[in-house]
């Protein structure tokens, strides 16, 4: 059963195959044969109908003009025979008109019949028009679902030719692991491939054994690799974990992510990377690289077999950020100069400072001592003035000392001035 959506209604409905047939049958000969003959029955009982109409209209028409001149005759017959002739003459010449009105109004009939028959047949030539896009539409409809079921079929076959490779891939890598890694652990497995390319792929990386347990726990192999002018392009951390399939107790992948973690943060690396072989039927941590990033920063869970692709991955992703890094460096410079600039202007502030208060309490000083010395001056200066006003006093003392003071009220002085 598949299901079919309508192009014209948007309706889903199913079909298997032999109601898919049946359609088609019906589409193609019942109903497309059904259609036309009830369209050219009715068009030709319109014909009919249009022609009866227009034959019983002019019946009619002639009955009542034939009745209308049988009576005008009988009375024709009681006039006299001048008149009669005159008068047969006038009815002749009416009836050649009528007569002529009759074969006009044939040929207006035959005309009115002709354009009915005309758009009848327009009308037919319609219905065939529609009838032969509805067999376009159906004929569309039909390549349209046969796709669909074939696009269908091909992605199902597809889709099942992917999963049986990918387990008969796994099942190949189950078995290879397991027979690989019976007398070879996963961190000399891991080792193995890493010198593989190191002299070609990784000729600055440093990937060592981490021996350093100073920070009380340490993790397997640490991953360095820095430019030519020696600044770090990228830092991991990895832990390595292996089980045998007959292991009682079964470990998870999440149950060493604290530790890595800390391992990482311990050695001052960039990434931490577990590569594992525990919860081998977990189709999570089957898939691929799993970032588990959510749990811890910067932290992936990968199968052995993307070991060296991890690297690559967060390698290609660092080279990228290089130029950032650059950047970041000489901005670091940079503050760093700032630094030293701004501690030789406090320096010199502070030193300027100290010489200036030195130099303000002399100045101060100074100004006192000028202070001092203006106030003195300002004595002398105030006794002088006292001694000028002394001496004016003096002077105009002098001024009004005349003879006819010193001799007023002293007859004797007076005597001896005017002897």
């Amino acid at each position: 059963m598949n299901e079919i959506i309508c192009p014209n209604c948007k309706k889903v409905f199913k079909v298997d195959e032999a109601g898919f047939a049946d359609i088609l049958k019906q589409v193609r000969d019942h109903q497309f044969e059904e259609e036309l003959t009830n369209r050219l029955a009715l068009a030709e009982k319109a014909k009919e109908s249009a022609v009866e109409l227009a034959e019983a209209n002019i019946k009619n028409s002639l009955q009542e003009e034939l009745a209308k001149k049988d009576k005008e005759l009988t009375e024709l017959k009681a006039k006299t025979s001048s008149e009669l002739a005159g008068e047969l003459a006038k009815k002749e010449t009416e009836i050649a008109k009528m007569e002529s009105k009759i074969q006009k109004a044939e040929i207006e009939k035959k005309l009115e019949v002709s354009e009915a028959i005309k758009l009848i047949e327009k009308e037919r030539d319609n219905l065939a028009n529609d009838l032969k896009i509805k067999e376009t539409e159906k004929q569309l409809l039909e390549n349209s679902i046969k796709e669909q079921f074939s696009n269908k079929l091909v992605a199902k076959d597809e889709t099942i030719k992917m999963k049986d490779d990918e387990i008969a891939r796994l099942k190949d890598f189950k078995q290879k692991l397991s027979t690989k890694m019976v007398g070879e652990s996963l961190e000399q497995h891991c080792e193995t491939e890493f010198n593989k390319l190191r002299a070609t792929a990784f000729q600055r990386a440093y990937f060592e054994k981490d021996n350093d347990s100073r920070g009380g726990s340490k993790g397997d192999y640490i991953y360095r690799e820095t430019d030519e002018a020696s600044i770090e392009i990228i830092s991991v951390m990895f832990e390595m974990k292996n089980e045998n399939d007959e292991t009682v107790t079964k470990k998870r992948n999440e149950d060493f992510f604290a530790k890595l973690d800390k391992d990482r943060t311990d050695k001052n690396c960039e990434y931490a990377v577990l590569v594992s072989l525990l919860e081998s039927e977990n189709e999570f941590y089957n898939t691929g690289i799993v970032d588990v990033s959510h749990k811890f920063k910067k932290m992936y869970v990968v199968r052995p077999q993307f070991f060296i692709p991890i690297i690559t991955l967060l390698r290609n992703a660092a080279m990228n950020s290089m130029k950032y890094k650059t950047e970041l460096t000489l901005i670091k410079n940079q503050n760093i100069d700032i630094t030293n600039f701004e501690e030789k202007i406090n320096t010199f502030k502070n030193g300027f400072a100290k010489n200036y208060d030195l130099a303000s309490r002399k100045f101060k000083t100074a100004i006192d001592e000028i202070d001092k010395t203006i106030s003195h001056l300002q004595k002398t200066k105030d006794a002088l003035l006292s001694s000028e006003n002394n001496l004016r006093l003096a002077n105009n003392k002098a001024d009004d000392l005349t003879i006819k003071r010193l001799t007023h009220d002293n007859p004797t002085m007076k005597a001896k001035f005017d002897g």
